[in-house]
């Protein structure tokens, strides 16, 4: 299996999901680890309290809350097999009035040993233990790839339907956090029961997406080395010394908000028909990218130690928005063009190293540019393979357009903004037998561009400077294990930036094997955790996280999470039971993971997946 690293179609190579270590978190909204904040229902919009985790979302504003289902293009697996590959994947749990499921297929067939192609089904549906907080997702992609030794291919399409109801939070924490002030002398209040600010409320969205890269390489052929001795035919192989590359993408998203809620002094202003309380809200984004490039290939002779890469690209995007005549649209198109280059090592076990820069030249892109690096030394030591590390990144980037112009109901801005200035330094230490790794980061930002507490686009005058660290170590003592992750993060403005100074997950199991070791077992219980801080709120009516309000103001976190599970493994069959929430009732009750919006009670969810290889 494989991913598709950046535009020229580099390609990553992935292992096959087989794994059953953390198969019980892999459907878990808040990530594997827990790094995410969400609404509390599964597959609702959410945002990384890990802010180096937090993706540009350029042109998908609306769909990068939904990055738990929505698939980038480049974070697509291919498959290229001599036998067929399926996978099928259940998620279940509660019951069919607020339950929660999610089933995934995977299929991939090869033609012959160059063509491949093959399909991708996921459909979620949580429909929530709270009022008028259901997610129902649907995403359909077919695929395909030809990697011959001259010509080479990938491309995708794919389809995403999402909907989700919103319902502003609930109306009063304290339905959580002091029951018995709420319930009329009960414990506890039914979570179906918890009054929400909205009922009447949703979002939808849907998108398209093509993708196709494509690259010819020209080269010789050389015969293949032998023993001295060997009698055989001499072999053949075909060296590509330089490849023409061409990629286009194609994306089209439609955004629609719908809300018939008449919620006093909930929004501040109205700029369409005052009069109606329906909101009726869309925007549409078309944007069509091509790039072009040649390489010259690493590793054709043993001069050629890397790889150089030349490239320019062009994307032309038309966005449609609402306009105060209702028989009208607004429309605006931008045009970008840069131009770039690509410096890269792969091979060998020493020494790697990748750097891609691009800089804008014509259209909106200029004075735009963008440069990252990353180098990794790797030694033995002690009969174990260390490697060291060190990444960079420089850009010089507009706000995506949806926080330059956006035209609703409620919320209205055109504004002419600043680019945001980004430099980031990270360094990482990595010792595989003793499952350690060290990472620290310094990132600095001039102009960061956020959503204030009124939730419109804002940027910050001055310097932002963001510093972390993050240690992973893993323990065993026989069948005994545990698995530590602690992250620290430091913000220079935390009123404009909030971030947890310390994010923990905690992971103790048995590992064991049963059935004459056919069976393989993992019981035990995990726990994520994370410093009180002001995180971000959330406004359904533009679909982002902001910062609090400042007469609204509460802190979230310092309140653990803890699942309990049996994980197991059955040759091609993983199979999990996780009672999620098990702590409820144990501790004081102020499980939130955003402002007003607590995480589902204490849930029994369960999972299955099957590789099929025939």
């Amino acid at each position: 299996m494989w991913k598709i690293k950046n535009q020229l179609g580099d390609r990553i190579l992935v292992p096959a999901d087989t794994v059953y270590h953390h198969f019980q978190n892999t459907n878990l909204t808040e990530g594997v680890t827990g790094h995410y904040n969400y609404l509390g229902n599964m597959g609702s919009p959410r945002i990384s309290r890990i802010f180096s985790e937090r993706r540009d979302p350029g042109s998908a504003l609306f769909l990068e809350p939904f990055s738990s289902f929505y698939v980038r293009p480049m974070d697509f697996y291919f498959t290229n097999s001599n036998v067929p590959y399926t996978n099928l994947t259940y998620n279940k749990a509660g019951n069919k009035v607020n339950g929660e499921e999610r089933f995934k297929s995977y299929f991939s067939v090869n033609a012959n040993k160059r063509l491949a192609f093959g399909f991708n089904i996921d459909y979620l549906y949580g429909r929530g233990y709270y009022n008028n907080q259901n997610t129902a997702f649907f995403n359909a992609a077919v695929f395909g790839s030809y990697m011959g030794d001259r010509y080479q291919m990938q491309t995708i399409y794919s389809n995403n339907y999402l909907k989700v109801n919103e319902n502003g939070g609930i109306t009063d924490d304290r339905y959580i956090t002091a029951p018995e002030e709420m319930a009329e002398g009960k414990k506890e209040y039914e979570s179906v029961n918890i009054p929400t600010v909205l009922n009447a409320t949703a979002n939808r969205n849907h998108s398209m997406n093509i993708f196709l890269t494509q690259r010819y390489n020209l080269g010789f052929h050389r015969d293949i080395a032998k023993a001295e001795n060997d009698t055989t035919p001499t072999k053949q192989e075909y060296v590509p010394v330089t490849s023409f590359i061409h990629t286009i993408q194609v994306e089209r998203a439609r955004h629609t908000f719908r809300s018939s809620d008449n919620v006093p002094n909930y929004y501040d202003n109205i700029y369409l028909s005052p009069t109606n309380k329906v909101a009726r809200d869309s925007t549409v984004y078309v944007g069509i990218k091509n790039t072009v490039g040649i390489a010259l290939l690493e590793g054709f002779n043993k001069y050629a130690k890397a790889g150089l890469t030349a490239f320019v690209s062009h994307k032309l995007s038309r966005y449609s928005l609402m306009s105060t005549d209702s028989l009208q649209r607004d429309q605006y198109n931008e045009t970008e063009f840069y131009a770039g280059g690509e410096l890269t090592k792969t091979q060998g076990k020493f020494l790697h190293y990748h750097a891609i820069g691009e800089i804008g030249v014509a259209g909106k892109a200029i004075g735009q540019f963008n440069v990252k690096a990353d180098i990794d030394f790797n030694f033995p030591l002690f009969r174990d393979t260390v490697s060291l590390i060190a990444r960079g990144e420089v850009s010089n980037q507009i706000a995506p357009f949806y926080m330059r112009h956006y035209h609703s109901k409620y919320f209205w801005w055109d504004n002419d903004m600043d680019k945001e200035f980004r430099t980031r330094l990270e360094g990482e230490l990595s010792i595989a037998r003793w499952q350690t790794r060290i990472k620290a980061s310094v990132e600095n930002i001039k102009n960061y561009t956020y959503f204030n507490q009124e939730a419109k686009p804002e940027q910050n005058s001055g310097s932002i400077q963001v510093l972390s660290a993050t240690l992973s170590q893993n323990f065993r003592l026989g069948v005994f294990h545990l698995d530590n992750e602690v992250i620290w993060q430091k913000t220079s403005d935390e009123n404009v930036l909030p971030l947890p100074d310390l994010s923990l997950y905690h992971n103790f199991y048995m590992q064991f094997k049963l059935a004459k070791k056919v069976l393989s077992v993992q019981l035990g219980a995990d726990v994520r955790y994370f410093t009180k801080y002001n995180a971000p709120a959330y406004m359904p009516a533009i679909q982002q996280f902001h910062l609090q309000p400042d007469n609204d103001r509460v802190e979230i976190g310092g309140y653990p999470i803890v699942n309990v599970y049996a994980n197991l493994h059955l040759k091609r069959t993983r199979f999990y039971v996780m009672m999620y929430h098990v702590n409820k009732g144990m501790s004081k009750p102020d499980y939130f993971l955003a402002p007003h919006y607590p995480i589902n009670p204490r849930i029994l969810k369960l999972g299955l997946s099957w590789n099929f290889y025939d």
